[in-house]
């Protein structure tokens, strides 16, 4: 017998998290699966598909080759499900619009009686449209790049209340991007973006900065996929497997990033964390060190501290953009708010602190430069700004790291990207 299909079908799925997920839930064979246009009819035409996902750009583009349509998605104008039943049939359904509720639930989203905006026009804003209609929403406003509301004159909606992103501006690996500015929009009170790679997208974090309510799209990811498993065996799952699926993978896949003064002991307590969780260790320092062929006293002597502020932004993106690690900071990292973004949208932020006479100053060139004091007065505010957490750090290596530890497993696989 002919082994069965399943997969994630789109274009490009370098940032896709799906396959653990649909693994987590059993499908072991669930694989990614990237084509071009002129693919699709060939491939949808084999027999034996037994289910599929749909991303960008196919949501609408895989409706003609179905032979049935479920209301709910046909009424959405969009399938993102596909399932090859006994019959032979291919079977489309939406089952983004069950994530997306989730997602808004979770987060304490409610749309009734609200001004939706929208970003995007494709598949997923569709699904957008429908819930937030299903939801109450007293008005529903679609931006597109050349449509009668676009990026040009969003001011003719500035009493928009939630702002929803159904576009791929801010996914991995364009990173340092948002759609919108949310300044221009002066009534919001909360911001969803179906974007979850990375978790906390530069448009997340400016909802934070504002206060908003916000919620990124990971639990809309999770929550769909275990709608798509039930369509695709006919089986029902509890609706805690969403939620031990999710926490498992937020903290399976953050960051664990430390920062604080020059010798408040990141790289030692980093090094402790490594040890307990297993988990690779980068120094920041060490990273940079190795970069450039030479010590961090010689990078400042012989080009300056702009040079060497430099080079630690793009080795802190370049680490950051990975996931699951352990990743001890320079003290002055944090002064770049750009360094500041990179580290929190894929980590949960550590701020260690320790007693200024208990700092170690020898070899360390900004340690020097002025009085410990007076650096520390300057950067608290900043420390405090990215840190999603204080953590003293007065007592042994092994207490504080155990401290450490014990505060990313609660806490990091709770949504660690929201600060509510």
């Amino acid at each position: 017998m002919e082994e069965k299909i399943y997969g994630l079908l789109g274009r490009k799925l370098g940032h896709s998290w799906s396959v653990p997920i649909h693994k987590s839930l059993g499908c072991d064979s669930y694989r990614l699966i990237e084509l071009e246009p002129d693919e699709l009819g060939p491939f949808l035409a084999q027999k034996n598909i037994g289910g599929l996902n749909v991303t960008i750009p196919y949501k609408r583009d895989v409706m003609p080759y179905c032979d049935v349509i479920d209301e709910g998605a046909q009424a959405i104008g969009s399938v993102n499900t596909l399932v090859r039943k006994e019959d032979g049939k291919l079977y489309g359904y939406n089952t983004d619009i069950y994530g997306f509720l989730y997602m808004a639930q979770r987060a304490g989203i409610s749309f009734d009686k609200k001004k939706v905006m929208v970003l995007g026009s494709g598949g997923a804003s569709l699904t957008v449209q429908a819930a937030a209609r299903q939801g109450g929403g007293r008005e529903v406003v679609v931006v597109s790049r050349t449509g009668p509301t676009n990026y040009g004159n969003l001011e003719r909606h500035d009493d928009a209340e939630i702002l929803v992103n159904a576009t791929p501006v801010g996914m991995w690996p364009d990173l340092g991007s948002q759609p919108v500015d949310l300044k221009r929009l002066p009534e919001l009170e909360a911001v969803m973006d179906l974007i979850y790679n990375p978790p906390r997208t530069d448009l997340l974090l400016q909802a934070e900065k504002l206060g908003l309510r916000r919620a990124g799209g990971l639990s809309m990811l999770v929550n769909q996929a275990v709608v798509a498993e039930e369509r695709f065996f006919n089986r029902e799952i509890s609706d805690s497997e969403t939620e031990r699926i999710l926490n498992d993978l937020q903290q399976e896949r953050a960051n664990l990033v430390l920062v604080g003064m020059p010798g408040c002991g990141k790289t030692t307590v980093g090094m402790e964390l490594a040890r307990l969780s297993h988990r690779p260790f980068v120094d920041l320092d060490d990273e940079i060190v190795r970069l450039a062929g030479k010590s961090i006293p010689e990078i400042f002597r012989r080009h300056g501290e702009p040079a060497f502020r430099a080079l630690e932004r793009k080795v802190l993106a370049d680490v950051c953009s990975k996931s699951g690690q352990i990743i001890a900071t320079g003290g002055g990292a944090i002064l770049r708010k750009d360094n500041r973004i990179v580290m929190r949208r894929t980590g949960r932020v550590y701020f260690m602190r320790r007693d200024l006479d208990q700092l170690a100053v020898i070899g360390r060139p900004l340690s020097v430069k002025g009085t410990m004091k007076e650096m520390y007065h300057f950067r608290l505010p900043l420390y405090t700004e990215v840190g999603d957490i204080a953590v003293d750090n007065n007592t042994t290596p092994e207490e504080t790291a155990q401290k450490i530890w014990g505060d990313f497993c609660k806490n990091s696989g709770n949504d660690y990207l929201i600060r509510l």
